[in-house]
């Protein structure tokens, strides 16, 4: 994020897009739906799905599924024609305007609303006016901007947008990516990235190589960026892979094409996780490391908004479960490495020496201040919101992107799209809240929004149990008749293993990031005849 929650209060107006806001980022939500709600503050909202928010929504645009960057360049087609763009601010901190505008003159209103499956191109002009209005106005995105094969140039328009209206680098603007688990944003700063040292900084580059073997007391680093995960189950089949070590993570559950992950993992000579429950996962692991969970133990998260916050251990672990970081250097130590850290902070002053962003920030500061990075000196107060008077790179970079389709379109063999995503009562996986009472009362198991005109067309009842299909398998689920997603749109939530939606999914990915297609794939439904 380049701004902050607490300025959710400052913004005129916010620009959803990409982000089922109210379930999968409650607080935040709800701060924006008070400042809609009760302040009068404006909002548009942009999702495939009727999403609560759009319940309050000036403009919302139900738009086809992986349609996103056209209908942002809609917006910017219309604010540029009608020279309603932050003119000063585009010729003072940025470049590339005329690139960019060029490429945006096809996106008229008539031509994104066809692309996307809009009734009314006016609406699109009408919401390009208002944001123009919105001083300052903050966009907020998530996974329905990122888990297409366009989705670094669909991140790359959301910064277009909000630079062609001057809304980046002030108070109550801004890009703001919402993360999807609470640490992922301080998993990504410590370099849990196949090619990023901590902080970013490049693993192919030879003075960051120097630097860390001299921090790190060790030589013959390398220089070539390692593989995503979905390259290393590519690997693993091919039998260039022959272990794996997962930690906190469930790809049966979690990553496309389920069918492509187990044949990865069954073609491994040795498998590892270290998990909190012994997870569908686990299942295939040779060894299982038991671990304790976020209230049995201490250290840092860095939240969404770029927050470092310190955890106290609340509970006593259960039975001999062991802190994650205990146990990687205990199997380091075997392997022959002299690691002697003796409690978690140890290792967060090691970060602060190699992570520069985050040199400032100390237990103390992180127990006692609210305190974002960048943070480079104990004297710092921490950065509020990126890009004050001037760019990172110095001018703000525009971007000349075209619409793209997705890798897999409907068809006549499966003539409907999957959209996937998350629910409010349950988190990821499932690991851990299907293990809750309360929350599985509430949604006890998986279910597949039909349209009413397709429930029609496919004479399907509420709750009546059916078959979707695409290309990668096939599953059965209860169907829940809803005007929530469009006709021909299926929408299916991936935290239930009984019918698993990536089951379904495709594991084509963004050819920069890496990150899978999960928000769009051909699929058929059928009326089951028992």
């Amino acid at each position: 994020m380049t701004n902050s929650i607490r300025e959710i209060p400052l913004s005129e107006g916010f620009f959803v897009i990409g982000s089922n806001t109210t379930e999968n980022h409650p607080v935040i939500g709800s701060m924006i739906k008070n400042e809609v709600i009760n302040k009068g503050k404006k909002l548009i909202v942009v999702d495939p799905r009727r999403i609560e928010l759009a319940r309050y929504a000036d403009f919302y645009f139900q738009i086809k599924p992986g349609t996103n960057i056209a209908i942002l360049n809609g917006f910017m087609h219309v604010l540029i024609k009608e020279n309603l763009y932050d003119k000063e601010y585009v010729h003072s901190r940025c470049e590339g305007f005329e690139e960019m505008a060029h490429v945006i003159e096809k996106y008229t209103p008539e031509y994104v609303a066809q692309i996307c499956g809009l009734d009314n191109p006016e609406d699109i002009v009408e919401a390009a006016r208002l944001m123009a209005r919105l001083k300052p106005m903050a966009l907020y995105y998530s996974m329905g901007i990122t888990q297409f094969v366009s989705g670094v140039n669909g991140v790359k328009s959301t910064a277009n947008l909000q630079m062609l209206l001057g809304n980046v680098g002030i108070p109550g603007g801004g890009v703001n990516p919402l993360r999807g688990q609470n640490n992922v944003q301080g998993a990504c700063d410590m370099g849990a990235l196949p090619n990023t040292y901590p902080a970013y900084q490049p693993v192919a580059s030879i003075e960051n190589k120097a630097k860390f073997e001299a921090a790190w007391g060790v030589s013959n680093l390398s220089t070539t960026p390692g593989l995503t995960l979905l390259e290393m189950f590519n690997h693993a089949i091919e039998g260039n892979i022959k272990a794996i070590y997962a930690m906190g993570e469930n790809p049966v559950m979690s990553d496309p094409n389920q069918k492509h992950v187990i044949e990865a993992l069954k073609s491994l000579e040795f498998f590892v996780v270290q998990d909190i429950f012994l997870t569908e996962t686990a299942q295939y692991a040779h060894v299982v490391l038991p671990v304790r969970s976020f209230l049995e133990k201490e250290g840092t998260v860095t939240n969404t908004e770029r927050r470092v916050q310190l955890m106290h251990k609340v509970l006593p672990p259960v039975g001999d479960a062991k802190d994650d970081w205990w146990v990687i250097q205990e199997v380091a130590r075997r392997m022959g490495a002299n690691w002697n850290y003796k409690t978690s902070e140890d290792i967060f002053e090691e970060i602060r020496k190699v992570t520069p962003s985050y040199g400032g920030v100390t237990y103390k500061r992180a127990e006692y201040e609210i305190i974002q990075w960048p943070c480079p000196s104990e004297d710092h107060p921490g950065t509020q919101f990126l890009h004050k008077d001037k760019f990172t790179r110095g001018l703000g970079l525009f971007t000349p992107i075209d619409y793209t389709p997705p890798a897999e379109d409907a068809d006549f063999e499966y003539p409907m799209i999957l959209t996937t995503g998350r629910i409010l009562y349950h988190f990821h996986t499932g690991t851990m809240t299907r293990k809750s009472k309360v929350l599985d009362e509430n949604v006890r198991e998986g279910y597949v929004e039909v349209n009413p005109i397709d429930a029609q067309n496919y004479n399907i009842e509420n709750g009546e149990v059916i078959s979707i299909s695409s290309r990668r398998g096939s599953i059965r689920i209860k169907a829940r008749i809803t005007n929530t997603v469009k006709p021909n749109t299926v929408f299916i939530p991936f935290h239930f293993f009984e019918a698993c939606a990536n089951v379904l999914t495709i594991d084509a990915v963004d050819p920069i990031s890496k990150i899978p297609e999960y928000k769009v794939c051909a699929c058929r439904i059928e009326k089951i005849n028992l």
